[in-house]
């Protein structure tokens, strides 16, 4: 069976003493009432390898928010997948709508980020999603559905059954615009649809697909009711513990 997720990305948020404050907060609310589902913090590289020694793990998974698409080498200021394993954690956020905006991040070199990462014994959480236009042009499940081909169907049906998936409905961050609890779903089915006619109907059965536009404490529970929509990767929320465990709460 699948893992219901509720994984929060911190982005370039928190400095250390902030960052690690944060995560004992949620580690002792989380201890005093323990969840029904997994939870993750994506935090800034700097705050990993003490986050990941102050947090039970069986309750809270720790995640870098990327990682590079080489082994090792003179590539000044990148962070390697194997690092990222070496400070203790067991998840890596791949192939966000910012990283592919801000940072050229395109589906080859997400697909070399992909591979590494599962090399070092990392979870990949692979964001998806089109952006403005290309949902009002109606193209957003032609542009989910070559993300995944191109960044993940290399793999095996075996590897593929590492990755988690995460839907980010670009077009509803910041723009005014809501996505709906039934859009969420519609396009949840439309990937996990993908995936079965790719690698069958167990391991689509079996992939964790979050949902990352704009979840909060009001909506959580409506948007986590929908069959295929197993969890979310929360940004702003998940700033404050009071907000994510909201979240957490909702399933």
């Amino acid at each position: 069976m699948r893992q219901n997720i509720v994984a929060g990305n911190w982005k370039m948020n928190k400095n250390l003493e902030e960052g690690l404050e944060l995560a004992k907060e949620l580690n002792d609310i989380l201890k005093a009432n323990k969840p029904n589902c997994k939870v993750v913090i994506g935090t800034p590289f700097i705050h990993l390898s003490k986050v990941a020694e102050i947090v039970d793990k069986e309750l809270i998974g720790v995640s870098a928010q990327n990682c590079a698409d080489k082994v090792s080498g003179a590539y000044t200021g990148e962070v390697s997948a194997s690092m990222v394993k070496s400070t203790g954690v067991d998840y890596v956020i791949l192939g966000h709508s910012e990283r592919r905006s801000y940072y050229g991040e395109t589906n080859e070199i997400l697909k070399e980020k992909v591979d590494l990462a599962l090399a070092n014994d990392l979870t990949p959480i692979f964001c998806i999603g089109e952006v403005l236009e290309e949902r009002e042009a109606e193209k957003h499940f032609e542009v989910v559905k070559s993300q995944i081909e191109e960044g993940l169907f290399h793999l095996s049906a075996e590897t593929f059954g590492k990755i988690v998936l995460a839907y980010e409905p670009v077009w509803a961050i910041g723009t005014g615009k809501t996505a709906s609890p039934e859009q969420a779903q519609e396009i949840h089915a439309f990937i996990r649809k993908t995936v079965a006619e790719k690698y069958g109907k167990e391991v689509a059965d079996n992939t964790s697909i979050l949902y990352g536009g704009s979840c909060k404490p009001s909506n959580a529970k409506e948007l986590f009711a929908n069959a295929d929509v197993d969890g979310g990767l929360i940004g702003g929320a998940a700033l404050k513990a009071e907000d994510f465990v909201g979240i957490i709460s909702a399933f």
